[in-house]
């Protein structure tokens, strides 16, 4: 069955987050992922505070990246989280943002490589390895987390697994993401990660993204069914349409649209010259302008948006593409509180039918 994940931006007080989590957790998601921004609330701070509040949701960083937080701090962080929440942490790594990192004087090289020796450091680091690597990005001399404590492995009947005459042991597995976007990002990934995190919400573009998903499982001679493809999407539900588009909406929407390259703006037939416009909007820093700017198509490219019918089927479209969690992002609706109830009632109980 679909799996339903939340985005949250600490953006706002540690206190709020907290609550909206805890509301997220008691209307049926499975699922809580927190941006990672430095000018925001601090994201381990912040996933610590969700899971000392929460019992039951899947709580980690969507996403944090590899430049700006070394892979073993970020090992470290979410081996923590996973004692705190009683075994509820994943980890999603992505390339970054270029232009915060510019920002920070940290320079933006590599996101591929970057990404996929991260991966690999987290991974074996989870796992109670001690780790020695010499990558393109990243060099480390045996490290190890100390706090990491392998039990053996019991099997279904409940004995031990024994090979070769030694008790196999393993530490607890951490769940490995990547926030993805580009065709080489997704077919690398897809190879080596427990789920993806794709910045999309139509299905068109996850048409193209299996495609490229598909090469990656296959080259690696894994099962598709293995990764939890997830649409980290734009999401924007309110009792009307109307309603729904206002908010905050055509503000995510605009920045989509300007960060988007031509490839993705011509697969949904939108008018450059506008797209142009909507760039050149954020550029001024005319935010006001933007309700005259952003239209109807560009909402409907990048974004769930509308009652709780019209979210639905939008929903039951990414389904049918192979998604298999839907992650509702920001800004979730004009009224944030108001939207993740209308979720819980609406949206949530009706999933089972897709």
């Amino acid at each position: 069955m679909l799996q339903m994940g939340i985005e949250f931006v600490p953006d706002r007080s540690i206190k709020q987050i907290i609550e909206m989590s805890k509301l997220a957790e008691e209307v049926g998601f499975d699922h809580i992922w927190i941006t990672d921004h430095y000018n925001n609330r601090n994201l381990w701070v912040t996933v610590t505070a969700i899971a000392l509040n929460t019992e039951r949701v899947i709580i980690g960083p969507g996403v944090t990246n590899p430049y700006h937080t070394s892979p073993a701090l970020s090992a470290a962080a979410i081996v923590t989280v996973n004692e705190i929440s009683g075994g509820r942490a994943a980890i999603g790594l992505g390339a970054g943002d270029k232009i915060t990192l510019d920002d920070l004087g940290i320079k933006w090289t590599k996101p591929v490589t970057t990404v996929l020796e991260g991966i690999r450091i987290i991974r074996e680091l989870t796992q109670g390895e001690r780790v020695s690597f010499n990558g393109n990005v990243f060099q480390i001399k045996g490290a190890k987390l100390t706090h990491v404590k392998k039990k053996p492995v019991v099997q279904d009947d409940g004995s031990i697994l024994v090979v070769n005459g030694k008790e196999v042991k393993q530490a607890p597995k951490i769940p490995i993401y990547a926030g993805v976007q580009g065709p080489e990002m997704l077919e690398r990934t897809a190879e080596i990660v427990d789920g993806l995190l794709i910045n999309a919400s139509h299905p068109r573009d996850f048409d193209e993204a299996m495609k490229r998903i598909k090469i990656g499982v296959e080259r690696s001679q894994r099962d598709i069914r293995e990764i939890d493809i997830g649409a980290y999407t734009a999401f924007s539900i309110a009792p009307t349409l109307e309603e729904a588009k206002g908010g905050d909406l055509k503000l995510v929407v605009g920045f989509i649209v300007a960060g988007s390259p031509k490839i993705v703006l011509d697969r949904h037939g939108l008018d450059s010259d506008k797209c142009q416009e909507v760039t050149d909007t954020l550029a001024q820093g005319r935010m006001n302008d933007l309700d005259k700017v952003v239209t109807d198509e560009m909402i409907d490219a990048f974004a769930v948006v509308g009652n709780t019918r019209q979210c639905l089927d939008r929903i039951e479209d990414l389904v049918k593409t192979g998604v298999t969690q839907l992650i509702v992002g920001s800004p979730i609706g004009p009224d944030k509180i108001e939207a993740i109830k209308q979720i819980g009632r609406e949206i949530i109980p009706n999933i089972s039918e897709f």
